[in-house]
């Protein structure tokens, strides 16, 4: 009989560092790895067909490091003690790469293979004419890089690294695989239960229609949309849910540009109300989904207890100077009360330091926001130049001055000039702008509207907390947040001091003890306020200005109108005139 001989796969996520250098790592973390979950069931997929023939064994783990703490030296003995085997970086996003190359400098010192992925790689491939300084030291210390998706292609990058034939590039941009009947996304309960809540993620579908220039989405994955069957999209909630795993993210950059969103969401109305499976899921739609006859309703009924909602701005020359043509500032209202009188939590993500930005006008539109758009829990991001954006090319083709910090590139930092407003002044008004949602007046307004339309209002008040503490107490944004810091006192960034454990775990403890005081008083004041909403007999009657219906005529009286109104296009893309106002709507309805 043959002895089989062994593979060792080791998965990671990579993290990056916080502005001490430090890796940014959490007890649990709140968003879970899409790209983990598809590269893992990929090469599981691989092991299970015996790809490298019946006498070879797979051994394989994933780690996502906001969770997991890397222990370098027993990867590289487990590597070491397999008949093969290599280090594969997933999903490694721009702001990732510095901590990539840190962990690659590392096994690679040992002599272990390793790959790096991810959107970073992939992105400045497909924009950019020269390979960047820091990919090419990548593959200097003998790392392979792959660019593009690995769905059809897994099979044979393996047996190039069994086969110690592994090239230093794989770029296959080129041609975006067929996803339909693909490896499904998956990872192991022991993963998923290092989030909070214990959430996982997949995909139902890859690529946007849409041309928004700062984003990197549409040069990765490409503007031709392609898409998982309600099959497929069955079989991941049914071998997650075996696993005690109810809860789950749909990571599409926009749900409902998916041509199979009305029968996915059949699928999953079926499973909840016919075959009994009780799960929940998040997912990220446009402005423009309410359109869609049923979709919001439909939504509710299988399953969708949160939305994340690509709002980016309410000025309509921000938006147009963006190629966000997409969003339509006077459907804004009713679409997010659509999806509020379903019951369902809307998130929005608001971009701030488009080329007119100005502080005053920053502060007065989030004013308007707030007063006239039921919008539960929005997150503000700087106008980022992403590697792999056309805002990113353009820039570096004028020579113009991008920080040379990937670590910055996480969208909670400025990384480029802006032509108005001073350094200092887009700075300060991006912090000021999360004071001036997350007042505790505009808190119970949340509130309140939550509680008269049906929400879990205590789900709401934490995710409110959340938010505004993440910034001001974690110095980290939302969506790179999590339970409980963890500091490792030897992972600090490459060329920064290891620090004294005299000094360093003492400053721990007081840091630990002002992080819990002041979530304890954040919370306890948001907690007072949730309670007074809660005995108020009459928040089931609470109404306002963003929660009124109103006619056209009254629409077009309201500050979100009136301020932009020279902005607002009509059909032909020319300003529309107040009384005009209501005949272009007309012809759009007609055009569509």
């Amino acid at each position: 009989m043959t002895e089989k001989k062994s593979f060792a796969i080791v998965l990671i996520k990579p993290s990056h560092y916080d502005d001490d250098g430090y890796v940014i790592q959490w007890w649990k973390n709140a968003i879970p790895s899409n790209s983990l979950a598809s590269v893992y069931g990929l090469v599981r997929d691989a092991a299970d067909a015996q790809v490298l023939g019946p006498d070879v064994s797979f051994d394989l783990v994933a780690h996502d490091e906001t969770n997991t703490v890397i222990k370098v030296d027993e990867i590289i003995r487990r590597i070491k003690a397999a008949d093969n085997g290599f280090v594969g970086l997933v999903g490694v996003q721009s702001n990732q790469f510095p901590r990539a190359l840190d962990l690659t400098r590392q096994f690679r010192a040992a002599g272990v293979p390793v790959v790096i992925g991810g959107f970073h790689a992939a992105g400045c491939l497909a924009m950019l004419p020269e390979t960047r300084p820091e990919i090419a030291e990548a593959q200097s210390l003998g790392a392979t890089i792959y660019a593009g998706e690995a769905e059809g292609r897994m099979d044979a990058l393996l047996r190039d690294l069994w086969n110690r034939e592994q090239k230093p590039l794989y770029n296959v941009m080129h041609d975006m695989p067929d996803m339909t009947g693909a490896s499904r996304p998956y990872l192991p309960s022991s993963n998923i239960r290092n989030t909070v809540g214990h959430l996982t993620s997949f995909d139902s579908g890859r690529g946007c229609p849409y041309q928004c220039s700062f984003c990197t989405i549409i040069n990765v994955q490409g503007r031709k949309s392609r898409y998982r069957t309600p099959d497929d999209i069955e079989a991941i909630i049914r071998q997650n849910y075996q696993q005690g795993i109810k809860r789950f993210f749909i990571t599409d950059d926009n749900f409902a540009r998916n041509r199979n969103w009305k029968a996915i969401l059949e699928r999953l109305i079926y499973l909840r109300e016919q075959a009994g499976l009780r799960f929940k899921f998040i997912i990220q739609v446009d402005t423009l989904c309410h359109r869609l006859d049923g979709f919001i309703e439909m939504a509710a009924r299988s399953g969708c207890n949160r939305v994340f909602i690509g709002l980016e701005n309410i000025d309509p020359d921000a938006l147009m100077a963006a190629k966000k043509r997409q969003n339509k500032i006077w459907e804004y209202r009713k679409m997010l009360q659509a999806w509020k009188d379903v019951g369902i939590v809307t998130y929005a993500g608001y971009i701030l330091g488009f080329p007119d930005d100005t502080p005053e006008k920053i502060r007065r539109n989030i004013e308007i926001l707030k007063k006239e758009l039921p919008l539960d829990l929005i997150e503000f991001f700087y106008l980022t130049p992403l590697p792999g954006s056309e805002d990113h090319q353009k820039l570096a083709a004028k020579g113009i001055w991008m920080d040379p910090d990937l670590n910055k590139y996480d969208l909670n930092h400025r990384v480029s000039h802006h032509p108005v407003m001073s350094d200092a002044d887009w700075e300060k008004v991006y912090l000021d702008s999360w004071k001036q949602y997350y007042t505790a007046e505009h808190v119970e307004t949340v509130l309140r509207r939550g509680a008269a339309r049906g929400l879990k209002t205590n789900q709401l008040m934490l995710g409110l907390g959340a938010f505004y503490g993440s910034i001001f107490i974690e110095k980290v944004h939302p969506l790179e947040a999590g339970f409980m810091r963890r500091k490792v006192r030897k992972q600090r960034r490459h060329g920064m001091k290891i620090e004294n454990p005299l000094i360093f775990y003492p400053r721990r403890v007081v840091e630990h003890i002002i992080k819990i005081s002041s979530w304890g008083l954040l919370y306890l004041k948001y907690s007072r306020i949730h309670r007074r909403v809660l005995k108020d007999t009459d928040r089931l009657k609470y109404t306002d200005l963003a929660l009124a219906p109103v006619s056209e005529e009254e629409e077009n009286e309201l500050d979100l109108i009136k301020v932009f109104e020279d902005a607002i296009p009509n059909t032909y893309g020319a300003p529309v005139a107040k009384p005009q106002k209501a005949e272009a709507e007309k012809m759009r309805a007609r055009g569509r």
